[in-house]
């Protein structure tokens, strides 16, 4: 018998549960969907890069980006979408977050798939222009990508500050999938082939530190980053 896919999730109680609108509602697949805050903020909290889709001068684009995430807040650097915020301060965006997790290889390339989470947050973004809130988000979107660093390294000056775009954008709007498991052709025909199926793993891994070619001698790496390097990512 063959793992069921699954997405290893229960109803959350009800102030946990994410609104389910017409952009979130799940119309394929929806075992693999969560109305969860809390596989939400874990999606999130798991990676530090994103995709911002947002239209600008007509035209759409999707960006990469970084962002730092809490429990009710994403906040990301956003030079393109704040040009886009002047000219419709009250355009929507999409941004979306996933992690692959394995391919999932049938005994049918019909039947192939891809473990992974995933999510997508849906709304209005809000430039940031208060300093002592910029500096805030900043950290948080600093502490994500790397846990320790905002306290070590120099934080931003007044003018790097007003150089940088940083919005926020609300956690009220989101949709969210993963799927885990085994191929789900186990008790199919193709069963009968004799062929191999199953999972193929992708797991990510910080390397070696690689310092700066120009650090003077005997500057060591901080705790905080020699003890993540050989370590998973999420």
């Amino acid at each position: 018998m063959t793992e069921p896919v699954t997405n290893a999730l229960s109803i959350p109680p009800h102030d946990r549960q994410l609104p389910e609108t017409g952009r979130t509602r799940h119309r394929r697949l929806r075992e693999q969907g969560s109305l969860d805050r809390d596989v939400l903020d874990a999606i999130l909290g798991a990676g530090f890069v994103c995709h911002l889709g947002v239209t600008v001068d007509g035209n759409l684009l999707v960006v990469p980006t970084v962002y730092g995430a809490d429990s009710t807040t994403l906040y990301f650097h956003g030079s393109v979408a704040s040009r886009s915020l002047v000219a419709s301060p009250e355009a929507t965006v999409c941004v979306t977050v996933t992690h692959v997790d394995g391919l999932v290889l049938a005994r049918s390339v019909f039947e192939h798939s891809v473990n992974y989470r995933s999510a997508m947050v849906f709304g209005t973004p809000r430039l940031i222009t208060d300093p002592d809130e910029k500096l805030a988000g900043l950290r948080c979107l600093t502490e994500q990508a790397t846990p320790g660093q905002w306290d070590y390294a120099r934080r931003p000056s007044r003018k790097e500050l007003a150089a940088t775009s940083l919005l926020a954008l609300p956690l009220d709007e989101a949709s969210v999938k993963i799927r885990t498991g085994a191929p789900d052709d186990g008790d199919s025909e193709d069963a009968q082939l004799g062929l191999w199926a199953g999972v193929l793993p992708l797991h990510t891994t910080w390397g070696e530190l690689r310092p700066d070619p120009l650090l003077p001698p005997g500057i060591e790496a901080p705790a905080h980053l020699s003890q993540r390097a050989r370590t998973a990512m999420n």
